[in-house]
């Protein structure tokens, strides 16, 4: 990589927590209630809206995702694809994670607390949904925040951008096949049409329109890029508050009905954070990766795509659906659960770096052959 190139890396994985991020959960708790509000007081005005669609896509939430899903691709970089191969270790525990273990294993915790340990106190009728919900946040890692929590837990910024722009790549390729499958063996009826539908439409098209954003944008040089960043990128989150005010207003009733729904639809979620991140952190150490790759490489892993997860479940299943309050959870719990988990990488550091060094000197030293 150039050095041109590597400065891009680091400015573009070099991100704060902004207002907007850092307070991200207040802002879902405060459009989980002013969705609820609204659909109590205006029930008529959010039918209304819910009755604006072609094809079985909500016109109004359609404009909101993208809005919502372009900023956050803008961010990856394809060109940064050539440095997978100096760091192909932890790109292979990036991928093994995401992809191999990731959506089984929350198709599992769903199986277990949804249809089982919780099934009594659910509606039955959106036992399916839920666990679909659920499905749809395990398949789909993190994209964007990925740079935020890389830039806390000091992670290396032109991995941060190699396994980001690579992890999206198999996103458009692995999404819908992985979804459709745990929704078959989970005996929930697969929309095949939709679903690749969704897929061109919040993962393809998004993504073509950010990278030709994007190139437009750096070609006045990347001050004018990062301004552009930073004025877009409130945007997005707006855009993903007024989404949730909307897919509320439509679920207001369950909450008050069932108010701890939420509730039992984190736990799983969050042990499947826990659980992601502690296997992808153990396995870099064992490999032997420095401590600033494996930062982000567990981080990707146990935070989702969850715009896209929200975005996916409203087309298939609809605002009133359990699916698209599932994924809501995630939003609700992301922030918090990153922000802890960011902090327990940090602090263990040392521990981290005296497994890993002795781990590199067993690839790097072979044994000699005993006589």
């Amino acid at each position: 990589m150039s050095a041109q190139g590597e400065m891009m890396a680091k400015n573009e994985a070099d991100v704060p927590l902004g207002r907007f991020e850092r307070y991200l959960s207040v802002w879902v708790f405060l459009c989980i209630v002013a969705g609820t509000v609204l659909g109590q007081v205006l029930p008529a005005a959010a039918q209304a809206v819910g009755r604006l669609e072609i094809a079985h896509v909500n016109i109004p939430v359609g404009v909101l995702i993208w809005v919502m899903i372009v900023p956050m691709l803008m961010k990856i970089d394809f060109a940064s694809l050539h440095e997978v191969r100096a760091q192909g270790r932890s790109i292979g525990v990036t991928l093994f994670v995401n992809w191999a273990v990731k959506p089984f294993t929350m198709a599992l915790l769903g199986w277990i607390f949804i249809r089982h340990v919780f099934a009594p106190w659910l509606p039955a009728e959106q036992l399916d949904s839920y666990v679909a919900g659920l499905i749809l946040l395990g398949a789909a890692p993190c994209t964007a925040m990925v740079f935020v929590w890389s830039n806390l837990c000091r992670g290396d910024a032109n991995f941060t951008i190699s396994q980001v722009a690579l992890n999206d790549l198999v996103m458009v390729f692995a999404f819908a096949p992985i979804v459709a499958l745990l929704l078959g063996v989970s005996s929930i009826p697969v929309p095949w049409e939709t679903l690749f539908l969704s897929v061109v439409m919040y993962i393809v098209i998004p993504l073509a329109i950010a990278q030709f954003v994007r190139r437009r944008l750096l070609a006045r040089g990347e001050p004018a890029f990062r301004h552009a960043m930073e004025r877009i990128g409130p945007v997005s989150i707006v855009a993903l508050l007024a989404t949730l005010v909307l897919l509320f207003s439509f679920q207001g009733q369950a909450i008050i009905e069932q108010p701890l729904v939420i509730a039992m639809l984190a736990v799983p979620i969050l042990l499947q954070a826990i659980f992601i991140a502690a296997l992808g952190y153990w396995l870099n150490r064992r490999l032997g990766v420095a401590h600033r790759v494996a930062g982000p490489s567990t981080m990707i892993g146990a935070s989702n795509f969850f715009e896209l997860a929200v975005a996916v479940a409203i087309v298939l299943y609809g605002f009133d659906s359990g699916a698209a309050l599932a994924t809501v959870v995630g939003v609700l719990i992301e922030v918090p659960v990153m922000l802890w988990l960011v902090r327990m990488v940090n602090a263990s550091k040392g521990w981290y770096e005296a497994g890993a060094g002795a781990a590199s000197l067993a690839v790097v030293v072979p044994r000699r052959p005993s006589r």
